[in-house]
């Protein structure tokens, strides 16, 4: 008989294969010395997997997490040894704290070299202990597939997240036999007590004010019709974290929106309001609750999530739930009674009125014809709801969260735990890549300064990604906070830049247009979505634009500030 041929590979071969094994089919990287090899065999399979090169190993680190985001898959990223691997570590971290699923794959110095200060030689594994769910550093090649492999797996399983596995240079050329496996399948979910399910069924049934809270635990696909049809079984209305944005259409009629520092007033307020808040992959943090003392007192808590540490964390809870989201909230909406609140109803749909009374009066207050608000409704007209949305981090930030109309699920890429400043155009990059959808990225002057370098990759890939820069030459965040809470002392903040954006558009090779007044912008954002490619739009809002409603620092939601005639 026959003996059947063995594939006998080298281990960045292996690694090649075994990525290819597990579906990836985009990779975000940067060569150099301790991953040429990889690169070689990469080059080798391109026709089986495509590398996209960025401008800068952060750049491919957010570019893999926007991919993530809007696919529900795992982003990978490729980096050197060294500066290479650190420079990796801000969009780790980022990942970490929005539960991205993502595999970081780093090369170092030979097994014989570590620990002797090589050149480019770094503890990335130790590194980035914190910052990961788990990390690896291979030193047999025997090892190599399998460890992939169970990376993967580690990502994607419950609470999702960023793993790295750091290859040193002799185990990528040394050789061993390549078994093929198939896709790795996430650990299995454990199901939550029937114990929990009843207790959970009984304080719904017994509720009168009931309010579904979702985080980005929920925001996938697998649950928007479970959750609908559990507010209109139980006569609820939702509210959502930043992370829970685009989870369901701001059209639907029962969602409030995101609660919270910069929450809208409807939503945040129907939390205060409520006697049973249903917390559904939610986390709880201060930014979302406030003063946690005195958050949510008139109400009981059903905490539902697959991370037990997070049970209790920040806020005490009636009924805490570990297991599946989706098959646990399945069993809830299955045994609860329909129910109808008359009074909760009304007495929502009156704060819903009182939180559009309020940002049109912070429409009045605006300091200019440009105004954010006037930019949205433009966005919102003219966008569909394929279209992407990616913001940086700042005031910019929060006006999208409260006024991007999204119409479906994986629509929004964003840092919100770790609040990233510079991640937006990566990740707008890598979201393009995964869909080929045209791709809005709102950030402003501060934030985009930091990582405009992405530009390079977006016009050498053609990437239909649209720049928006809310430009009010200052850190708009951090100013709006010095004017509130440090009696206008403005250190720092106002940035006296000369940067023209759309002239460093030209300087890059892609158009730009810059917009001074709304029926410009409209002309500009027009010609932008219909253009095969990047665009960028710099377009001018005043300096002391702020961001309402707020709480403020320490404050609970009955501190919200709604109007700049409270603060002057």
């Amino acid at each position: 008989m026959q003996e059947t041929k063995k594939n006998i590979y080298s281990g960045a071969r292996i690694v090649i294969e075994t990525l290819i094994e597990q579906g990836v089919t985009d990779v975000f990287g940067y060569p150099g010395g301790q991953v040429l090899n990889i690169y070689d065999e990469l080059y080798l399979a391109s026709d089986r997997i495509n590398h996209v090169l960025t401008a800068h190993e952060q750049g491919a680190s957010h570019a893999a997490d926007g991919y993530s985001r809007v696919t529900g898959k795992v982003g990978v990223v490729i980096a050197t040894s060294g500066p290479g691997a650190t420079n990796l570590v801000t969009g780790i971290a980022t990942a970490m704290l929005d539960s991205i699923p993502m595999v970081a794959i780093t090369g170092n110095v030979p097994t014989s070299l570590i620990g002797r200060d090589s050149f480019q030689e770094i503890n990335i594994t130790g590194i980035t202990i914190p910052i990961t769910k788990h990390n690896y550093f291979v030193t047999d090649v025997n090892e190599l597939a399998d460890t992939i492999r169970e990376a993967f797996k580690i990502a994607k399983s419950g609470r999702p997240g960023p793993v790295l596995i750091d290859i040193p240079k002799d185990v990528q050329t040394a050789e061993c036999e390549f078994v093929p496996q198939g896709v790795v399948e996430p650990y299995p979910q454990g199901e939550a007590s029937d114990g929990d399910i009843d207790r959970a069924v009984e304080l719904i049934n017994a509720c009168e004010r009931p309010y579904i809270y979702i985080g980005g635990g929920a925001a996938g696909e697998g649950m928007t019709k479970d959750i609908m049809a559990l507010a209109e079984k139980i006569d609820a209305y939702i509210g959502c974290t930043f992370m829970g944005l685009s989870a369901l259409s701001n059209s639907y009629e029962r969602f409030l929106g995101m609660q919270g520092m910069h929450g809208l007033y409807a939503s945040s307020m129907a939390n205060k309001d409520a006697d049973l808040i249903i917390g559904l992959g939610v986390r709880f943090s201060d930014r979302a609750t406030g003063n946690t003392s005195k958050y949510a007192k008139g109400a009981k808590i059903i905490h539902i999530d697959t991370d037990l540490s997070e049970i209790g964390k920040n806020v005490p809870v009636e009924v805490g739930i570990i297991g599946d989201i989706v098959s646990t909230f399945s069993r809830i909406l299955e045994r609860v009674k329909k129910r109808e609140h008359p009074a909760w109803h009304d007495h929502v749909e009156s704060l819903k009125a009182e939180g559009r009374r309020i940002l049109e009066e912070a429409e009045r207050e605006s300091c200019g014809a440009m105004t954010p608000k006037k930019i949205f409704d433009v966005i919102n007209e003219i966008k569909d709801k394929d279209t992407i949305i990616a913001t940086d981090v700042g005031q910019h930030q929060m006006w999208t969260a409260q006024y991007v109309n999204f119409g479906r699920t994986r629509r929004f890429a964003s840092s919100g735990g770790l609040g990233t400043m510079g991640y937006g155009l990566g990740a707008a990059i890598g979201a393009s890549a995964a869909t080929g959808d045209k791709t809005v990225l709102i950030t402003g002057d501060g934030s985009f300064g930091m990582n405009l370098n992405e530009l390079a990759t977006a016009v050498t890939y053609n990437s239909p990604v649209v720049v928006v820069i809310f430009n009010n030459g200052v850190l708009g965040m951090v100013r709006q906070w010095q004017t509130l809470f440090y009696g206008q002392r403005y250190s720092n903040t106002v940035l006296g830049r000369k940067t023209d954006f759309v002239k460093l558009a030209d300087a890059f090779g892609l158009p730009g247009r810059r917009a001074s007044n709304i029926d410009e912008f409209r002309a500009a954002f027009t010609e932008a979505m219909e253009h095969d490619g990047p665009f960028l739009i710099d377009t001018y809002i005043d300096m002391d634009e702020f961001v309402l409603p707020m709480l403020p620092p320490g404050g609970s939601i009955e501190d919200m500030i709604t109007t700049k005639a409270k603060v002057e």
